[in-house]
């Protein structure tokens, strides 16, 4: 059993933005659910990865950052000094550290350097990602749960080739 914003984030695999004028009504309510529908003023092309994250945690009963950035998850909760299933990983976006991109955490491969996560608006879709460690700025925990010593140690998955492409 994984944590249960985490199981809400796999149902959401596929969803993804619309082309053009029309936006994704599953995007928007990411949105709704994380109290942020203001920021992206019914669109779905306005950077979402942390909209994302917020109604995962939502959807749980989990209080999240209530931010639109990605950083905000930087200090939210409580700190992981090692990573476990479905905790909050936040990475910065070179070349500008400032920004950056926030999902939940599935494992990592450390011959590879990389660690995969889940979460929203990677490739401008729900979808399960790679990203270099050293890119990697907090883990993060829900203040109000525990962590499971299932959910902690390696949790090792097969080396695939880094995101390349837009996430936020």
């Amino acid at each position: 059993m994984e944590p249960s914003w985490l199981s809400a984030a796999r149902a959401e695999i596929g969803v993804r933005e619309f082309a053009g004028a029309p936006d994704n009504p599953r995007i928007i309510k990411y949105w709704n659910d994380a109290g942020l529908a203001n920021v992206a003023d019914g669109q779905d092309e306005v950077p979402w990865c942390a909209a994302f994250v917020g109604a995962m945690l939502a959807r749980s009963s989990i209080p999240h950052s209530g931010k639109a950035n990605a950083r905000s998850y930087e200090t939210w909760g409580r700190k992981l000094n090692s990573p476990a299933l479905g905790c909050v990983v936040v990475f910065s976006r070179p070349p500008h550290a400032w920004q950056g991109h926030v999902a939940f955490y599935l494992g990592s491969n450390k011959p590879s350097g990389l660690v995969q996560v889940i979460g929203g608006n990677q490739s401008d879709s729900v979808s399960i990602a790679s990203f270099h460690m050293d890119r990697v700025v907090a883990f993060r925990w829900p203040a109000s749960q525990l962590v499971k010593p299932e959910w902690v140690g390696p949790i090792a998955f097969g080396a695939a080739a880094p995101l390349s492409e837009r996430e936020g």
